[in-house]
C-alpha cells in the first residue's frame, strides 16, 4: 500500500543545523492550512485511487500547530483518500509545543504514531545546536503521551554533535532505554551550507567531534542499542520487534507515496508510467495556486524511466538490514538484480560488501558503512 505524507513547514523556532523548508514566522498559519486542505481535495480528483496504508504528519513541527488544526486536516484527509483501517498514522511532535489536551486530540482524532524530536539527553548539547527544550521536557512529554495511550512512541537522536562526547551518546541511548521508548532513530549530523551552525564551524566559533569519535559514537551506538533490544532494520533506524516504521519502510521499498503541503515530494505509478513531482517551495505561491484551484506542483509530473527506477529500487533497498527482496523486483520489473547487475554484485560480492541469503541481496555490515561506495557501482553503465 501506498503512503500519505503531509507537510507541516513551521517551527517555533529554527535550529542551528536546519536548512528545512520551514518557517517562525506564524502569521498565515491559518491561511496554509485552508490551503492544504484545498490540495487534498485538489489531489484526490486528480490522481489514480488507491488504498493508503500510512499517513505522516511531519514538518517542521506538526504539533505547534493550534489545537483541532491536526483533527481537521485528518478528517478532511480520511474523507478525500482511501485511509487503511489498520493504518499507521505518525505525528511528528517536539517537546515545547506538545500538551495534554493535543494529545488527546491526537488520540481521539486516530493517530497512533508519535515521532518526538529529542536529539540528545544532555542540555547544554541541546543549547548549543538551539533546540526550544531541555531533557526534562521531553520526558515531560513522553509520559503524558503514554498516559493518553499512546503505545508506539519513536525518538530521534542525533551524533556528531558540537561537544558531544562517546559517552553522551551512550548515555542518552541508556535513558530512552530505561523510558522504554519503542523506536529510535539515530542520526549523523549534516553540517549544510548557509545553516547558522555552517557559518560558526567554518568561522572557529564552534567545532565538532573528529572523525573517529563520530564513528565510534556510531560504532558503539549501534551495538548498544542492539543489546538493549532494539533492532536494527534501516542505516539509522532501531526498532523493538513489530514497531519499525511502516510509513519508512514504504519509503525504502520504493513503494508510492504522495505529499501534500509546501515544497512536498511523490513518486507514484499513472497510467503505467512511474511519475515523481514535487510541490513548489514558494509559501505565497503554494497558498495562492491551492486556494485557486491548482495543484501548486513546482514543474510538471517527471517520467522516470525504467533503468532510473531500477537503480532507485537497489539504492533504497539496500539502506535496510534485511536488504532487497529479490522476488519482489522480479515482479516488479520482470527480471531479477542478478540478471540487471550481475558485474556489480559479483565486484561488491569479492569486496565482502554484498551477499545474497534467503532471497534477498543485502549489504554486510562492513557494506552499511560504506554504502555511498557500494551504490556507486550500480550506476556505473
Amino acid at each position: 500500500m501506498a503512503g500519505l505524507y503531509i507537510h507541516i513547514p513551521f517551527c517555533k523556532a529554527k535550529c542551528r543545523y536546519c536548512d528545512f523548508v520551514s518557517f517562525t514566522d506564524h502569521d498565515c498559519m491559518g491561511d496554509y492550512c485552508a490551503a492544504l486542505l484545498k490540495e487534498m481535495r485538489l489531489s484526490a480528483a486528480a490522481l489514480p485511487k488507491r488504498e493508503y496504508g500510512s499517513v505522516f504528519f511531519g514538518g517542521g513541527t506538526p504539533s505547534i500547530l493550534p489545537v483541532g488544526a491536526i483533527s481537521l486536516l485528518l478528517h478532511t484527509l480520511k474523507e478525500n483518500f482511501a485511509i487503511a483501517p489498520d493504518a499507521e498514522i505518525t505525528i511528528e511532535a517536539n517537546p515545547g509545543t506538545l500538551t495534554d489536551e493535543k494529545l488527546k486530540e491526537y488520540k481521539t482524532a486516530g493517530i497512533n504514531r508519535l515521532s518526538m524530536g529529542l536529539q540528545s539527553a544532555k542540555d547544554v548539547l541541546l543549547e548549543n545546536v538551539g533546540r526550544i527544550h531541555c531533557y526534562r521536557e521531553f520526558v515531560q512529554n513522553y509520559e503524558c503521551a503514554r498516559a493518553a495511550g499512546f503505545d508506539n512512541i519513536s525518538a530521534d537522536i542525533m551524533y556528531g554533535l558540537p561537544g558531544q562526547t562517546v559517552k553522551d551518546h551512550m548515555d542518552t541511548i541508556e535513558v530512552l532505554y530505561k523510558l522504554a521508548l519503542d523506536h529510535i532513530s539515530a542520526y549523523s549530523l549534516i553540517v549544510e551550507e548557509g545553516t547558522p551552525l555552517y557559518t560558526d564551524i567554518v568561522g572557529g566559533a564552534e567545532s565538532l567531534p573528529a572523525e573517529d569519535d563520530a564513528y565510534l559514537m556510531h560504532k558503539k551506538g549501534m551495538e548498544f542499542l542492539e543489546q538493549l533490544g532494539y533492532r536494527r532494520y534501516e542505516i539509522s533506524n532501531y526498532a523493538k520487534p513489530g514497531k519499525e516504521s511502516r510509513h519508512n519502510v514504504n519509503y525504502w521499498e520504493n513503494g508510492e507515496y504522495l505529499g501534500l503541503g509546501l515544497n512536498s515530494h511523490s513518486a507514484m505509478r499513472v497510467e503505467g508510467q512511474w511519475l515523481r513531482f514535487a510541490n513548489t517551495a514558494s509559501l505565497s505561491d503554494y497558498i495562492a495556486g491551492s486556494m485557486h484551484g491548482v495543484r501548486p506542483l513546482a514543474e510538471p509530473p517527471e517520467v522516470i524511466t525504467e533503468k532510473e527506477e531500477m537503480f532507485e529500487t537497489v539504492m533504497l533497498g539496500l539502506r535496510m538490514t534485511k536488504g532487497l527482496d529479490e522476488a519482489k523486483f522480479l515482479e516488479r520489473f520482470g527480471k531479477g538484480p542478478q540478471e540487471v547487475y550481475a558485474p556489480e554484485i559479483s565486484v561488491l560480492q569479492e569486496k565482502g560488501w554484498l551477499l545474497r541469503e534467503n532471497g534477498f541481496m543485502k549489504l554486510t555490515e562492513e557494506g552499511l558503512d560504506f554504502q555511498n561506495e557500494a551504490l556507486l557501482a550500480f550506476l556505473e553503465d
